[in-house]
């Protein structure tokens, strides 16, 4: 069992990481209504500032993908790291909305690298019959802050305000950003690894050695984009991180203005979905290697998970016609458990890349992703601002999933490197 220690501890290092990546870019959702109040934003405009971020985030993924094939994890993920802290700090000192938006679009490119340089950590570092449980690992940890820290985010909004909230986890992050940096090593020269570990990872498919980097050529852009299974598996990202947007946006304003929750009982209430979305992306992690070691194939494997998870999440259509709140927000946290059991997606990225770009790769996938996020946030906002109300959004939201589940069926095909 030792000889096993680094490579689970180098998946503990990226789940801390994803953690407070996923804390950053959702506490603005958490602070919106007490933004919207203070600012004045009808939801158009609040849609917008919800959006910003993922604007360069998506313009920055290729980019960030290229650095890391070229430049390497380490320099990339800590920098990346010490750069998004400091901008969440800065949120708590933001004048107004153009300073906020400015902010948003700061930190989209700060955080730009970290789920391609994930991508590239478990391909490297994990035997091929592991991947999709680190995955979920690490993607469970997208949910941990709002999972099990809502209520005390919520708590700290009525006693210190929504400033206080961006300090706090801004400077969580930039002492995080030192300790990764001391702890992270390739395979090829981490000091702990050894000889008998490093042969296990090998033999099962891990990149122990550095694939060599690969300039980009929008030429190969656009043979990887020709492939059905690059353009398959980006489809179904953008519809997995559609439900996943709402959640880490829109969700706390629905409940407070839609459903007419108090703040403190919103708190305990919005914790709810984003635990089962922790729950949903560990099962599905275990049960898609588990497919794995009982014979199936990779594509069967690593596509069955998803699939369910993005058809079960239609669910939350059903939300429209419900009045319990207790009923209501089951109903979410069915779906969210079902959009967790979706996000381990990105093991498909591992199988199919090509060694010496799956940064490049996981750029492109987590590009096509984060269309959802400019998109979603927006359209939502458009929805409440014109019908009054969030049915509608819902609705779009559940025929998105829909959308994703039919191109992992029809459009991926078989997973091949």
């Amino acid at each position: 069992m030792a000889e096993r220690r680094v490579r689970y501890g180098i998946v503990a290092l990226i789940c801390g990481a994803v953690m407070i990546n996923y804390l950053d870019r959702a506490l603005l959702g958490v602070a919106l209504p007490g933004l919207q109040k203070e600012l004045g934003m009808q939801a158009t405009l609040a849609g917008v500032l919800l959006s910003a971020f993922s604007w360069t985030y998506f313009l920055a993924q290729l980019p960030a993908g290229v650095l890391l094939d070229r430049v390497g994890v380490k320099v990339t993920y800590v920098a990346s790291i010490a750069l998004w802290s400091a901008v969440t700090l800065l949120h708590g000192v933001a004048g107004g909305f153009r300073s906020l938006f400015g902010l948003r679009l700061a930190l989209g490119l700060a955080e730009a690298p970290c789920f391609p340089a994930n991508s590239k950590i478990i391909a490297m570092w994990c035997p091929q019959r592991e991947r999709a449980r680190a995955v979920g690992l690490y993607t469970a940890a997208e949910y941990v802050g709002l999972g099990f820290l809502s209520p005390i985010l919520f708590w700290g909004l009525t006693v210190a305000g929504w400033r206080s909230l961006f300090v706090v986890v801004g400077i969580i992050g930039v002492a995080y950003s030192v300790y990764f940096a001391g702890r992270y090593f390739d395979p090829s020269v981490h000091p702990a690894l050894t000889d008998t570990e490093r042969n296990e990872i090998a033999s099962g498919g891990g990149l122990v050695q550095r694939p060599a980097s690969a300039r980009l050529s929008w030429a190969d852009v656009g043979r990887l984009l020709a492939r059905r299974q690059i353009v398959g598996v980006c489809l179904g990202q953008f519809a997995v991180h559609s439900t996943l947007t709402f959640f880490l946006t829109w969700f706390p304003s629905y409940l407070v203005t839609e459903r007419h929750i108090d703040w403190i009982r919103a708190g305990f209430m919005a914790s709810l979905p984003y635990v089962a979305a922790f729950v949903g992306v560990l099962v599905a992690g275990f049960w898609s290697d588990r497919l794995l070691t009982r014979g199936a194939s990779i594509s069967v494997a690593r596509k069955v998970p998803v699939i369910t998870g993005l058809l079960v999440a239609t669910v939350i259509v059903a939300a429209n016609y419900l009045e319990s709140s207790s009923l209501i927000v089951t109903v979410l946290a069915v779906a969210f458990f079902a959009q967790g059991m979706s996000g381990t997606s990105w093991a498909a990225v591992s199988e199919i890349a090509p060694p010496e770009q799956l940064g490049l790769v996981g750029g492109l996938f987590n590009a096509a992703g984060n269309l959802a996020g400019i998109v979603t946030p927006v359209v939502i906002g458009i929805i409440v601002d014109t019908t009054g109300s969030f049915v509608g959004a819902l609705y779009f939201v559940g025929a998105v999933a829909l959308f994703g589940a039919c191109a992992w069926i029809f459009i991926v095909g078989p997973l091949e490197r």
